[in-house]
């Protein structure tokens, strides 16, 4: 039964350490999120000054990069790049798409 139990526990720890990765995709990831956010953010701001058609334009504009900026997230992740091995203009490439 201790084998078992010990064993159970080395599995799940090992599975959640190489769900984290490590490599800094996680927070990079993050940052470009949150930068499609900001844009989204200001894109709304907009939108309330305006009326109408282009008020609703603006508003999907603004759902859409969010919806983008999710993905985004997810697909740095998923890549598993080395994050921390990256240039700091090599990361706000990616996070700005400059």
């Amino acid at each position: 039964m201790y084998r078992t139990s010990t064993f159970i526990t080395a599995f799940a720890i090992s599975l959640a350490l190489s769900a984290c990765g490590g490599k800094g995709d996680d927070k990079l990831g993050e940052q470009a999120q949150e930068a499609m956010e900001n844009k989204a953010d200001k894109m709304d701001a907009m939108a309330d000054n305006m009326s109408g058609t282009a008020d609703d334009m603006m508003e999907a504009k603004a759902d859409a990069t969010r919806e983008a900026g999710e993905a985004k997230e997810e697909a740095i992740d998923r890549s598993d790049v080395n994050a921390d091995a990256l240039s700091a203009a090599q990361r706000s490439e990616i996070v700005n798409g400059n």
